[in-house]
């Protein structure tokens, strides 16, 4: 595999900054999953490795403001975006520190023998131990909270398990200066630098699915990309857990009493949310269903004029640009298909905001038009006009699995009277995540957080935000029968580390 230059772009511009490192050999992936499994030991005690979150967390805090403007020279996200973004990553990292010392989830339990039972029971003791070394692939649109310091990391390292990241190619400066803070905060903690290895480059990035010493894979990107490592994490000798995010169009549906009661407002948040960050989030609303009649030209008037007030963005790179603008063309030509405000190209490296709409009976059924219920990533939404309830439920019958999908309902609905409740249950099979009157931009990092859903969402009925997201590193193994002084201190009767665990049935704290 021959190296290549790994270059540093201004996506405004287009144009190469600096080099920042070449594109990682077999060798040199090798080095680097042989490094990090090495480091497997230093990471043994959760105190340590505790520590070493939150060391990491404020070490990231001293470089803010280097590192947000190395990130908005190579994503034009801009200083507010990403100095938020960071502060969410450092918060994350200190979460996870908190789970680690409380060691819930080890998921302890213990039953002492029973011959009373039928069959008997004999000792079994049962917690959760690290996979090994974790895979990262970085995304795109969050340099911080979803790259080298991001949640895969953070949930695999608060596990026990070592990481090797494979750099996004649009942020490659900020994924070197990020990992050198990561490595500083290990060092001072007695962890080896190997604990967090990164590479470049896409063949880096096949390789790095392939090694033997890889464990598990974390994802974040499209699904051509994401589906392609997946099935390479399973064609391999040993299969490995692939938890990948590949894609969401996040539908939207408001009921026809919704609309009567608020349009404007609905329309004015859903201008917000399908514009956020230059529509650059996995969450944005990509498909909402409407009712025809007067109610909905409000709130399609409300979308109209905010969408037209929103200034064109830089997305992330020029490839995505070309990909929106395609992606657009080839929807907008489609029959039925209207764009009250055309999304395009705003300028010779930004876009412009904008909306279709479409009637939702020409969704409702297989045909040309499915290419409306894929994914286009950048400042765009698909309005579609029901005039019937039924209509509206055949659209969501034919939907993949979603992040999200969100109702709005108006107050009575939303108390118990009418379809709401109706409406909850329909969506639910359609995503990890299902909202009432409100916009799915904006994930909260909390315990009850869920940022997965059913395929394509992702490969895994696992989270990648929230607590949980730790629980996709970890396998359980039981002791049958093993004498008290072999057993590891998490298992033993007296409890040494003090865990949460169920003993003999009960729940102890």
């Amino acid at each position: 595999m021959a190296a290549a230059p790994v270059w540093s772009v201004d996506p405004r511009t287009g144009k190469q900054r600096e080099q920042v490192a070449v594109e990682a050999t077999a060798e040199e992936v090798d080095a680097a999953v042989r490094a990090a499994h090495a480091a497997r030991g230093a990471l043994a005690d959760r105190t340590v490795r505790a520590a070493f979150l939150r060391t990491a967390a404020d070490r990231l805090e001293a470089a803010r403001d280097h590192l947000v403007e190395a990130a908005d020279a190579e994503t034009a996200l801009g200083p507010v975006r990403l100095t938020g973004e960071l502060a969410r990553t450092c918060y994350q990292l200190r979460a996870f520190a908190g789970i680690v010392d409380e060691g819930a989830f080890l998921d302890v339990i213990i039953n002492h023998p029973d011959d009373t039972a039928t069959p008997p029971v004999p000792d079994l003791r049962r917690y959760k131990v690290p996979l090994g070394v974790v895979a990262v692939y970085s995304a795109s649109n969050f340099p911080f909270a979803f790259s080298v310091a991001g949640g895969d990391t953070a949930s695999a390292l608060g596990a026990g398990c070592p990481v090797v990241v494979k750099a996004h190619p649009d942020h490659p400066a900020l994924s070197e200066l990020v990992a050198r803070v990561l490595r500083s905060a290990a060092a001072e903690h007695g962890i080896p630098g190997g604990v967090l290895g990164l590479v470049h480059g896409f063949e880096a990035g096949i390789e790095l699915i392939r090694h033997p010493l890889v464990a598990a894979a974390g994802f974040t990107g499209s699904v051509r990309g994401g589906r392609a490592l997946f099935d390479a994490a399973a064609a391999r000798p040993v299969p490995i857990p692939f938890h990948g995010e590949l894609g969401s169009l996040n539908p939207v549906l408001v009921t026809e009493a919704a609309a009567a009661e608020r349009a404007e407002a609905i329309g004015a948040g859903l201008a917000g949310s399908m514009t956020l960050g230059v529509g650059q989030f996995c969450v944005k609303p990509g498909l909402v269903l409407v009712p025809a009649g007067a109610a909905g030209d409000t709130l399609v008037k409300s979308l109209t004029d905010a969408v037209s007030d929103t200034e064109a963005g830089v997305l992330l790179d020029h490839r995505m640009r070309d990909n929106f603008l395609t992606g657009i063309a080839e929807r907008a030509e489609l029959t039925g298909v209207d764009s009250p405000v055309t999304p395009g190209a705003g300028g010779e490296h930004t876009v412009s905001a904008g909306f279709l709409t479409v009637p939702a009976e020409r969704l409702a059924r297989e045909g040309d038009h499915d290419l409306l219920l894929e994914e286009c990533f950048g400042p765009v939404t698909v309005v579609a006009r029901y005039t019937d309830d039924g209509e509206a439920t055949a659209v969501l019958s034919r939907l993949p699995g979603n992040l999200t999908a969100t109702v709005h309902l108006s107050a009575e609905e939303a108390a118990g009277e009418g379809r709401g409740a109706e409406l909850l249950a329909e969506l639910t099979p359609l995503a990890g995540r299902v909202l009432v009157n409100g916009w799915p931009t904006g994930v909260a990092v909390a315990p009850a957080q869920h940022h997965g859903g059913p395929y394509p969402a992702t490969t895994s009925t696992s989270t990648s935000v929230g607590g949980t997201a730790i629980e996709r590193w970890l396998r359980p193994v039981t002791y049958q029968n093993a004498p008290e002084a072999l057993l590891p201190p998490e298992l033993r009767d007296d409890n040494p580390l003090g865990l949460p665990r169920r003993y003999d049935g009960r729940l102890e704290r």
